[in-house]
């Protein structure tokens, strides 16, 4: 009796271990599958392990990438990044044929998804009406809203920027921080909300408190993640600024509710907020916590973008003098062919600083890579090779911006009119394929297909009316004289110029 007890335990002991076996086997083997498939592509550099690994990322990425297209221009290889993983990088010449593939195979939003810690940032990176508003109803509005953005431009500028009747220091990030903020804010918001205190507070603080938050969550060994990140400062300081951000949009919600039912006479306001509540019963409804997440949307992808790209405009500008009068030239003609004021015809005409601010981000792009997705379903490169599903994909936008193949021999030196002698006299392909706003193989700073980022069109023209607004106030030079540019600051993939540097203005005398 007692053996066949035994004999029965024995079995059942072998069944249990045969199950666990199995059971692993089935959770290890696609692991197993896509370590082996990754493994089948290159991997770019002798790379250490560990904390040596990760801090030679964070120091040389862009060394590393431009050096790593220049072995594989017409492949796709591995490299190691300050994460632990290995990232796909994609030669240029293959996009054309990725942007050809479906959501379902590439992921914009789950790539960032894991870039930002979405789990605690909670920042929308998937939100169809905000894109979908923008470009239907914010992009062809501009036509309109340019003699209203560009107002908000000149009276920005004389809040924020002294007399400067002779040289005096600006901290310039912050100054164009808040012009941003007060200009975009009257697009997004309209005029109750964008000159409020409380809302520009939020506007310029909440991406500063969600890279906080990023960054913080980064910190921490990711299988501890879901329980410290909650209890982190970073992150409940967060979630009050969300509260905040729908505190201030509820009365003004409300208001206009109430006149929509009320008032026949009522007219919608021209923004997004309106835009958004026109369009949410489309999209499932919404509430007023809703809608405040889409407006923190919106400035987390335009306030600080705009803000670094401007300033680095004029850092450039002030370490190149002898472009100041002829930009200066050009936009007053421009102008006055236009009844002194920067209209939408105005803004097309201005050719050469569009090129210049075009030569600037290509110069100094504020980031290394660009078209970064996530593969959701494994896929073939025309080459035969095969990309598996769960690694995420880029492209190394820096080194494509200093390539002679695309840019000519002179590559490497700074050309602010550049684009506009390709411009001058081309075909209507030049035109198109020179312009700040393009998007295209060797112009990826707005993004690249599909995915291209769909405010554009604003930002564009907000940045040129600021920096025409400036250089026709103001010379612009930096601090102690110096012919040299301040240098932007660079960490892993990641390019930002230095917020602390303060500029010398003072006032044109006309």
């Amino acid at each position: 009796m007692e053996s066949e007890t035994f004999a029965s335990y024995s079995h059942h002991l072998q069944t249990v271990a045969i199950a666990t076996i199995f059971f692993a086997i089935c959770l290890l083997f696609p692991k197993l599958t896509y370590q082996t498939s990754l493994a089948k592509l290159p991997l770019f550099g002798n790379w250490e392990s560990g904390e040596k690994q990760r801090q030679l990322y964070l120091n040389h990425a862009k060394k590393i990438y431009s050096a790593g297209y220049e072995k594989f221009k017409d492949s796709a290889y591995r490299v190691a990044t300050n994460d632990g993983e290995d990232n796909v990088v994609i030669a240029p010449r293959f996009l054309p044929e990725l942007r050809k593939l479906p959501d379902s195979v590439l992921s914009f939003p789950k790539a960032i998804d894991k870039v930002m810690e979405v789990k605690y940032t909670k920042i929308l990176t998937d939100a169809p009406m905000i894109v979908h508003s923008v470009k239907a109803d914010l992009t062809p509005a501009l036509a309109r809203l340019n003699s209203v953005v560009y107002d908000e431009v000149v009276e920005s500028l004389s809040e924020e920027i002294p007399a400067c009747d002779d040289w005096t220091p600006v901290n310039m990030y912050m100054a164009l921080a808040n012009m941003v903020a007060k200009i975009s804010g009257r697009v997004f918001v309209g005029p109750e909300l964008c000159r409020d205190k409380d809302y520009l507070e939020s506007a310029i603080q909440y991406t500063m408190d969600v890279i906080e938050v990023q960054r913080s969550v980064k910190l921490i060994r990711p299988w501890l993640r879901p329980i410290l990140a909650p209890r982190l400062p970073a992150v409940k300081r967060l979630r009050k600024r969300e509260q905040m951000a729908e505190d201030l949009l509820t009365p003004i919600i409300a208001s206009r509710l109430e006149a929509e039912r009320n008032d026949p006479t009522y007219k919608k306001p021209d923004d997004m907020l309106s835009w958004f509540m026109n369009r949410s019963a489309d999209y499932g409804g919404h509430s007023n916590a809703l809608l405040a997440k889409f407006q923190l949307g919106l400035i987390f992808a335009a306030i600080h973008t705009t803000t670094l790209t401007g300033t680095n405009i004029l850092y450039t500008l002030a370490s190149q003098p002898e472009y100041a009068e002829p930009l200066r030239e050009e936009i007053r003609a421009v102008m006055a062919e236009n009844g002194g004021v920067i209209t939408t015809r105005a803004l097309q005409q201005m050719v050469k600083l569009d090129s210049y601010m075009k030569e600037v981000v290509r110069f100094y792009p504020l980031g290394v890579t660009s078209f970064t997705r996530k593969v959701l379903r494994g896929f073939t490169l025309s080459n035969g090779q095969y990309i598996p599903p769960g690694v995420t994909i880029e492209t190394p936008s820096h080194a494509v911006y200093s390539d002679p193949v695309n840019y000519s021999e002179t590559a490497h030196v700074f050309d602010g009119f550049r684009f506009s002698k390709i411009r001058e006299g081309g075909k209507a392909a030049d035109h198109a394929r020179n312009q700040f706003v393009t998007t295209n193989e060797q112009n990826l700073m707005f993004g690249y297909g599909r995915h291209a980022c769909p405010g554009r069109f604003f930002a564009a023209n907000e940045i040129k009316m600021l920096v025409a607004k400036m250089l026709l106030d103001f010379d612009i030079k930096n601090e102690g004289d110096s012919q040299e540019r301040y240098p932007n600051i660079e960490m892993g993939r990641q390019t930002s110029v230095d917020a602390r540097k303060n500029l010398l203005l003072k006032r044109v005398q006309v």
